[in-house]
């Protein structure tokens, strides 16, 4: 018999509203001043360190978001870590000291540089041996928002993360009066070994939102009893549930904007009618978010730190690892709420936009939570029918299929190591290509939402050669056994891919989970692809949805060892992950 955690409620009483208020390394990353005042030194407010010469100490610090003291991972003795402040053109060199009993490391996400220096033990380097310090050094030839991170084991999930933001060369495209970073990440008080653990035993142990009776006469009621039971047939058939959207919740992790529980209420200053830049980072291990304040609207200028075309929009959802850099230009003399709810429903980060500390604003409610829909599970067959695609054909779903194929769908090429495997639980034979789809969750939610379509890249792609050949690798995993991998196989038992040193490549991501994957590529950008083949947006981190197929071209301009996964800690730990080697 499955046990499962008390109710939420229970989880929401014990918590205190969402966490304490003080909690985090000393007092977790405080206020922000106006972009002229980085260097902050007051109590309470973040470390920002500027320059091309860095020390990092990487060390065990107590902290305290629930009530219960424990040990974090900290960089500086700090969650997040501090603010690291460089400049394009410039030359940095970061010493990073490893005071735990453990090997670190730290990953500059993002950020081209030689592989040595990429931070990825076993692939780039060693690691940070206990006691040692390693010295990166490189050229910083980038700006814009992005983060850092340990690559080692789980600390990432323990607190080892920071903000990273690199001035341009010229003059800054969007400037703003105020200029204010606003991580988002996730932190639990057990181990991440026991998270782990956990969901190798019981996959679903995190997850409320199972389905019940009053679930099923509902469904009656809108679909009829004959589709309301094959449906509820079909899911139990398969034996996955159409409430899995994240596979850690609410019940154990406490959401943290700049290392600040909700109820610690972050908050930024601004002036009536001033603008104010917000970097918004997501360096949680497993959540994602959708992200919006509530009364108004808010500019994209920036994904992944590469400047788009400004678009307008109430909300934005933000994969982990993603970053996207907001305008907003408050124009009322009051508080607003940045809010942050995570994909599940099961809990939000939050903080305040104000004239004066000590102000707030209400807190919304969290939307509804949404289902799984059929074009999660279908892909482009449930097209066309607003997301709840027919039931014909999905009995195929499961174990070795035929084709679902139409001629006008893509081609899909499922690898043999996909069929007859206990770790592939889910074939998609017809992946939808649009990327106008904001997900689960925010389908028709009556504001206007970000999707990949609405993000152009300025100045276009950074290299115009048609791609030379074609990359196509699927994305697959065992809900109920929980077991990750691209085309079936895990990182232990795959080799390693091969680019070809300065030739164009496309690579192709075939989603055959239910779950969202944001894969990372490091070292180099993947310039994603609309549709119909041209360039749409450049990124360091590409979010595919459920049933979902994406391209994207890569230019092999990056010699050496590379990492490739899944930036879910525990998808990536359970074998979701790639090693691509440029020579």
């Amino acid at each position: 018999m499955k046990s499962y955690p008390p109710p939420l409620t229970d989880l929401s009483r014990r918590r205190f509203v969402q966490g304490i208020a003080i909690g985090g390394a000393v007092t977790g990353l405080g206020l922000l001043r106006p972009a002229n005042a980085w260097a902050l030194t007051s109590p309470g407010q973040p470390t920002v360190l500027s320059g091309t010469d860095f020390a990092l100490d990487i060390a065990e610090t107590p902290v305290n978001y629930t009530g219960a003291t424990r040990l974090a991972t900290t960089v500086n003795g700090s969650i997040p870590g501090p603010i690291l402040r460089w400049k394009e053109g410039t030359t940095v060199t970061l010493r990073v000291t490893n005071h735990l009993r453990a090997p670190t490391s730290i990953h500059w996400h993002g950020i081209l540089l030689p592989f040595q220096m990429d931070g990825v033990p076993g692939i780039s380097f060693p690691g940070i041996a206990p006691g040692e310090t390693f010295t990166y050094h490189f050229p910083v030839r980038q700006s814009g928002t992005y983060w850092y991170h340990s690559h080692s084991g789980f600390q990432e999930q323990t607190g080892l993360y920071g903000p990273l933001v690199i001035e341009p060369a010229g003059p800054e495209r969007n400037p703003s009066r105020h200029d204010y970073v606003v991580m988002l990440n996730d932190w639990s008080d057990a181990s991440p070994e026991h998270i782990f653990a956990t969901l190798k035993r019981q996959s679903d142990y995190y997850n409320f939102a199972q389905p019940t009776v009053s679930d099923f006469f509902r469904d009656v009621r809108e679909q009829g009893l004959r589709q309301a039971l094959a449906e509820r047939k079909m899911w139990n058939q398969m034996r996955m549930n159409p409430g899995d959207l994240s596979d850690v919740s609410g019940y154990t992790y406490t959401y943290l904007m700049n290392g600040a529980a909700p109820a610690g209420n972050w908050t930024a200053l601004f002036k009536p009618g001033e603008k104010v830049r917000l970097r918004f980072i997501n360096g949680s291990s497993m959540t994602i978010f959708d992200v919006r304040i509530p009364g108004l609207k808010m500019t994209v200028v920036s994904a992944d730190g590469q400047d788009v075309e400004p678009v307008s929009v109430d909300e934005f959802r933000i994969s982990v690892a993603e970053t996207y850099d907001v305008i907003v230009e408050p124009r009322e003399d009051r508080a607003f709420t940045i809010f942050a709810q995570s994909i599940d429903r099961s809990g939000y980060a939050r903080g305040t936009l104000a004239p004066r500390l000590g102000m707030e604003a209400p807190v919304p409610a969290m939307d509804p939570r949404m289902p799984v829909s059929m074009v999660d599970m279908m892909g482009a067959m449930a097209q066309g029918s607003s997301g709840h695609g027919s039931m014909q054909g999905m009995q195929d779903m499961p174990g070795n299929r035929g084709s679902m194929a139409t001629p006008a769908a893509p081609v899909v090429r499922h690898a043999r190591t996909e069929y007859h495997n206990p770790g592939v639980d889910m074939h998609v034979d017809m992946p939808r290509t649009n990327l106008d789809d904001p997900g689960t969750g925010l389908r028709d939610n009556g504001r206007r939402v970000l999707t990949y379509a609405d993000l152009h890249t300025i100045g276009g792609s950074i290299d115009p050669r048609e791609p030379g050949r074609e990359i196509e690798l699927h994305l697959t995993g065992n809900m109920q056994r929980y077991m990750w991998s691209f085309d079936g196989v895990k990182f232990s038992d795959a080799k390693p891919i091969h680019f070809r040193a300065g030739e164009r490549l496309r690579l192709v991501l075939v989603n055959d989970t239910m779950m969202n994957h944001p894969i990372h590529l490091h070292g180099m950008w993947s310039e994603l692809e609309n549709p119909g083949g041209g360039f749409q947006v450049r990124k360091h981190t590409v979010n595919v949805q459920p049933a979902q197929r994406v391209a994207y071209g890569v230019t092999a301009d990056a010699l050496g060892r590379w990492a490739y996964h899944c930036h879910m800690l525990y998808h990536m730990d359970a074998g979701m992950f790639r090693e691509v080697v440029v020579s």
